[in-house]
C-alpha cells in the first residue's frame, strides 16, 4: 500500500493472511483523521478559547440558527454533519440496551477498566495518550470522563439530538480533533512511522472494543442479557461511534463485524510498546483512586485484585507483554462470578441493602460530574500538565 506507516508494515502483512480486505481497510484508516472536525478546530484555535467554548456550546444545545450565524463556515458545517441521524438509527431500539447496561453496571465497569481499555492501550493509540500525559497526570479525571460518556449514552432518550448522550459523543469528536492538532504540531509525532494521531482506525477499533469485546467480557464476568439486549447495546455504541466521527467505512455494522475489526486490528497493530505497559499499569492503579479509596494499603490491595481480573480477561500472553505481575488467574473469574452472585442474592434478601451498598463500581460515584455542567473547553497544550483543565 502507498503511504503505509512503517510501524504497520509487518502487522499488515500478517493481517492479510487472515483477512486481506479488512487488513487493507484498517491500515488505510491509520492515516485518516476527521477532516470536518479538524477544519473546525483549526478555525476555533484562531478565535480564542472563550469564543470557541461559546460556539461549541451553542451548536451542542441547539442555538445554532442564531449563535452560529456569524461563526466560521467550518463550525456550521461540523454541526450540520451531526444534525440528522442516518436511516439505520432507531431510537426505540436503544431501550433494551439501556436496561441491560443499568442492570449490569458493576460488571460493565469491571469489563471496561480491566478488559477493553487495557486492550485498547495495547495498540499504538497508547503513543498519543502517553505523549499528552492525560492518563498519567490526570488519570482519575480522564477515567471519570470516560464513564460519564458511557453513562449518558445509555440513558433512555439521551441519544436524540442535543440530549446528553448525543452531546457527550459529539464532544469526544471535538476533543479528539483538538488533541490531534496539538500532537501534530508538537514536533514529537512521526507521521511516516505512526500514521495520523488518534486516527479513524484507532477510534473505530476502540468503539468495536467498547461494544462487542465488552459484551464478551461481560459474559465471562457473569453478566446476563438476551439477544435483543445484545443487539440494542451494539446499536447504541454504533450511533455513538458515528457521532464521535468514525467514518462508516471503518464503523462496525453489527457484533460479528465489530469482533472482526477488533481481531484484524490487533493483528495489524505492532506489538505492545513500553508506553502500552506504562498506561495499562497507570489505568489499573488509578481505578482505586477514582473509586474514592484514600488509604494506601487498601488501594494497593484493590489494584492487585483488579490486575488479577484484568489478566484473566485479556489473557496471559497480552498480560505478559504489558508486564503484569506474575500470578495465576485460572480461578479468578469463577471466584468473581461466585462472589457477585452471592452479593446479588444478599441484595435481594435484605431490604434496602442494594440501595445502601456502595462499592467500587457505583456508576455515579465514578463518573465526572462538574458542578457547572458539561465543559466545552478544549485542551490548549499538548502536555496535560501544562494545559488548562478541560
Amino acid at each position: 500500500m502507498e503511504n503505509l506507516p512503517s510501524a504497520y508494515i509487518d502487522g499488515y502483512a500478517n493481517g492479510r493472511t487472515v483477512d486481506a480486505g479488512r487488513a487493507e481497510n484498517y491500515v488505510a484508516h491509520t492515516t485518516v483523521g476527521d477532516p470536518v472536525a479538524d477544519a473546525m478546530v483549526a478555525d476555533l484555535t484562531a478565535i480564542g478559547s472563550e469564543e470557541s467554548s461559546r460556539l461549541i456550546r451553542a451548536g451542542m444545545h441547539g442555538d445554532d440558527e442564531t449563535a452560529l450565524r456569524g461563526a466560521p463556515a467550518s463550525v456550521r458545517e461540523f454541526f450540520d454533519s451531526c444534525a440528522e441521524p442516518p436511516e439505520w438509527v432507531d431510537y426505540s431500539a436503544f431501550l433494551p440496551g439501556c436496561r441491560m447496561f443499568h442492570r449490569n453496571t458493576r460488571l460493565v465497569l469491571a469489563g471496561m477498566v480491566g478488559g477493553v481499555l487495557v486492550e485498547g492501550f495495547s495498540t499504538n493509540i497508547a503513543r498519543s495518550f502517553f505523549l499528552t500525559g492525560k492518563l498519567r497526570d490526570q488519570g482519575v479525571r480522564r477515567l471519570k470522563q470516560n464513564n460519564r460518556h458511557m453513562l449518558e449514552i445509555f440513558m433512555p432518550g439521551s441519544m436524540e439530538r442535543h440530549n446528553d448522550g448525543w452531546t457527550h459523543s459529539v464532544r469526544v469528536r471535538v476533543v479528539h480533533a483538538k488533541i490531534r492538532s496539538l500532537i501534530s504540531g508538537s514536533g514529537e509525532w512521526d507521521i511516516d512511522e505512526l500514521g495520523t494521531p488518534i486516527s479513524a482506525a484507532h477510534v473505530g477499533f476502540a468503539v468495536a472494543a467498547f461494544s462487542a469485546r465488552l459484551l464478551h467480557h461481560l459474559e465471562r464476568l457473569g453478566g446476563k442479557f438476551d439477544e435483543e439486549e445484545r443487539r440494542s447495546f451494539m446499536a447504541v455504541w454504533r450511533y455513538s461511534g458515528l457521532l464521535m466521527g468514525i467514518p462508516e467505512t471503518i464503523l462496525f455494522h453489527d457484533e460479528a463485524d465489530a469482533l472482526e475489526i477488533f481481531k484484524v486490528g490487533r493483528i495489524c497493530e505492532p506489538p505492545p510498546s513500553l508506553e502500552s505497559a506504562v498506561l495499562a499499569s497507570s489505568l489499573i492503579n488509578s481505578a482505586p483512586l477514582f473509586a474514592g479509596m484514600d488509604e494506601s494499603r487498601a488501594r494497593r490491595k484493590l489494584a492487585g485484585y483488579i490486575a488479577e481480573i484484568s489478566r484473566a480477561l485479556i489473557g496471559d500472553e497480552l498480560a505478559e507483554q504489558l508486564m503484569y505481575p506474575k500470578k495465576k488467574s485460572s480461578a479468578t473469574l469463577w471466584r468473581f462470578r461466585t462472589l457477585n452472585r452471592i452479593e446479588s442474592l444478599r441484595n435481594r434478601l435484605v431490604r434496602n441493602r442494594a440501595r445502601e451498598n456502595v462499592n467500587l463500581t457505583t456508576i455515579l460515584d465514578v463518573s465526572m460530574f462538574d458542578e457547572e455542567g458539561i465543559s466545552y473547553k478544549l485542551p490548549d497544550h499538548v502536555y496535560a500538565e501544562q494545559s488548562s483543565q478541560w
